[in-house]
Order: C-alpha cells, then sequence, then structure tokens
C-alpha cells in the first residue's frame, strides 16, 4: 500500500565495511556545521589521511563496520508495526533512513519517498538531545537536499526535534541500567559508581548557547529519578577531539576515581540510541583497557537500547503523540542560540498545512 505518512529517521550513520571508512571520515572532516576548521578545503583531507587507516582498524576490531544501520532498521520495523497499530488514521506508516555521512543518505531517502508517492513526512531526530551539531545539521542538510533535489513542495513536514524526557525512553534506559548493574556481583551491585556518558561538544559551541548539555543533564536526572537514586552517579562526556571540548571525559573520570578506591563503575551511553564505535570500540575497548589498568575490578557498561522493546514503543508514541497533536515542531525548535553562527539553522521548508515558522 502506498504510505500515508514518512517517518524519517535521523542520524550520523556509520561505515558498514572498511571500503566506507575514508568517504564517511571525508564527509564528516568537511562539514562546518560539526567541524568548523579553518582552511577547512585543506585541513579536511589532511586529518582524513592521517586517521582513516586508525579508523579502519577501529573498526575492524568491532566487526568491520558500524551496526548502527542495522539496528536503525530493526528500530524502525518495529515503530512503524506499533506506529500502525496506535494511529490507524496516519497510516499506514513507513521508515525512511538519513544518515548524515554514510548510506543511505539525505537525498536518497528523499528519491525514495518520491517514489513511493508520499507527502506527509515527519522528521524524526533519533539524538534524543538536541545540539546544533547533530539534529541540526542533520535538518539543514534536509532542507538543502529538497532544494537540491527541487522537491520542496512535494513533502509536508513537522518535525520531532528532541525528547529527551520522554517517559518511555526514560523507562528503556533505566532498564537497560538495572541490566547493567545485575551484572555486577551481587555485594557490589550498590557500590557501582554509574557514569552516564554523552559525546562532548568543542566548548565554543557550548558557548554559544548550544543546549545539548542542558537536555543530556536533564536525561540523566529523569533516569534516576526513575531508578530512585539507587547508586552514586555522574555526568561525563566522550570522544573529545583536541583541546577546550566538554567535560570531565570519561576516560579521565574513571582514572580519578580509581585513585580513591573505587572498584565498579558502569557506564551508561545516555546520548547514543544504538551501538556503534563510540560504545563498541571507546567505552568497550578503550576505556575498559584503562579501568582494568587503573585497578577498577568490575567494568561493566549498560547495554545500548538497540531493539529494546520499551525503546521501540517510546519510538511509536513520540511520532503518534506528535500526529495527534497536529504538532509542527517543540517550541525550543524555533529559538536559536544566543550566539548563532549559522543564518541557516532552524529553518523548515513546506510545514504542514496552515502553519507559520518563525524563527527567534
Amino acid at each position: 500500500m502506498k504510505p500515508k505518512t514518512a517517518v524519517v529517521l535521523f542520524n550520523l550513520g556509520g561505515p558498514i565495511d572498511g571500503e566506507e571508512v575514508k568517504p564517511f571520515l571525508s564527509r564528516l572532516f568537511s562539514d562546518k556545521e560539526i567541524v568548523d576548521l579553518p582552511f577547512q578545503k585543506i585541513l579536511a583531507p589532511t586529518i582524513v589521511g592521517l586517521r582513516h587507516n586508525r579508523v579502519r582498524q577501529l573498526y575492524h576490531e568491532i566487526g568491520g563496520g558500524s551496526p548502527i544501520k542495522h539496528w536503525t532498521n530493526k528500530q524502525g520495523h518495529a515503530m512503524v508495526q506499533k506506529l500502525d497499530a496506535i494511529s490507524p488514521e496516519t497510516a499506514p506508516h513507513k521508515y525512511y533512513i538519513s544518515f548524515r555521512y554514510a548510506n543511505p543518505m539525505t537525498d536518497d531517502a528523499l528519491l525514495q519517498m518520491k517514489a513511493d508517492g508520499v507527502t506527509r513526512a515527519v522528521a524524526f531526530t533519533q539524538y534524543p538531545q538536541y545540539s546544533c551539531t547533530t539534529t541540526g545539521g542533520s535538518f539543514n542538510e534536509l532542507w538543502r537536499g529538497l532544494k537540491r533535489l527541487n522537491l520542496e513542495k512535494n513533502f509536508e513536514w513537522s518535525v520531532i526535534d528532541r525528547w529527551p524526557t520522554h517517559p518511555g525512553f526514560i523507562k528503556a534506559v533505566a532498564q537497560r541500567v538495572r541490566e547493567g548493574l545485575h551484572s555486577f556481583p551481587e555485594e557490589e551491585r550498590s557500590k557501582a559508581v554509574i557514569l552516564f556518558s554523552a559525546h562532548s561538544l568543542p566548548m565554543k559551541i557550548v558557548l554559544r548557547g548550544d543546549p545539548y548539555p542542558q537536555e543530556v543533564s536533564s536525561t540523566v536526572h529523569e533516569v534516576m529519578d526513575e531508578l530512585k537514586y539507587c547508586n552514586p552517579y555522574i555526568s561525563t562526556w566522550q570522544s573529545a577531539v583536541g583541546p577546550n571540548w566538554l567535560g570531565p571525559q570519561t576516560v579521565d573520570v574513571v582514572k580519578l576515581l580509581a585513585k580513591r578506591g573505587v572498584k565498579s563503575i558502569l557506564v551508561v551511553p545516555i546520548a547514543f540510541t544504538s551501538d556503534h564505535i563510540e560504545t563498541l570500540s571507546e567505552i568497550d575497548i578503550e576505556v575498559a583497557k584503562v579501568a582494568k589498568d587503573a585497578g577498577i575490578a568490575n567494568f561493566r557498561r549498560a547495554p545500548s537500547l538497540n531493539d529494546s522493546e520499551l525503546f521501540t514503543t517510546a519510538m511509536a508514541d513520540i511520532v503518534a503523540s506528535h500526529l495527534a497533536a497536529k504538532q509542527v515542531h517543540t517550541p525550543q525548535y524555533k529559538l536559536r542560540c544566543p550566539g548563532c553562527t549559522n543564518s541557516h539553522c532552524r529553518n523548515l521548508v513546506n510545514p504542514i498545512t496552515n502553519h507559520q515558522h518563525e524563527r527567534i
């Protein structure tokens, strides 16, 4: 049947094999919306050349490529099945994947939507917490893609731009934390320190007013409230590239806690909805080795959401509620960062009927 509603799932993406690593890195380091470099056209290829072999080896160590497409397909399939049941008036639904730096990319999704004949589309970020570098960049590329392909009038859009405290999402994360804690020896479970680890940002982006740090904190607060503050915890940050990034870094906190005699640590990937290189390599291999060398006897990572039933139910509820409310975006979407330097940020092309999009 012709889909009545398209739900486009936006994420960074990842190379599925070694051959895709270099194109992935080239797109990433050439994008000023996520990596703003001086002399970018010169520096980006240089950085890619220096990092390519090392990053390819990291992907080799986790099985050859990123599983993010695999998990996004599973999540999307489960979501639309549930959506068709709970929102029959907007059914049938079909999900499309739009990755920023790996296939399938934005143009692929848009061309498939055109071929399928859909006209109503929901842009659904898979980053629970909003950042201009992630959701913002993905949505900006969506609007550029529509113009590139001359499809600006083909679809009526609304956007789900953030959902850091959605109750279903919080319950899904809390369930994974409980699973992680249960993997400790019984006598260590209540002693384990929980590190909620999220991808870091350059401080210059934070200082512009990017909402990501506050939204990550709101997620952490809600998860711990759901868990009734069962363990000591702290928010940490990972994947910094260079100095002057948001901290403290997860790996540094592990070392510092080890010096205080902490023996049990559970890392929770709080801003990632599926496994990829930041969980499977950075946490499971790199940080785990640091923890072992520092004397942490029990180092664990809470399982990623991946195909969690609670999570895919939450995804369906987020979309169904959005459609039922005829919401175009959250109130926050129109508010650009006070120090915004991107004139394209917070745009919305061809919003659903009778909506006037105004940016602040």
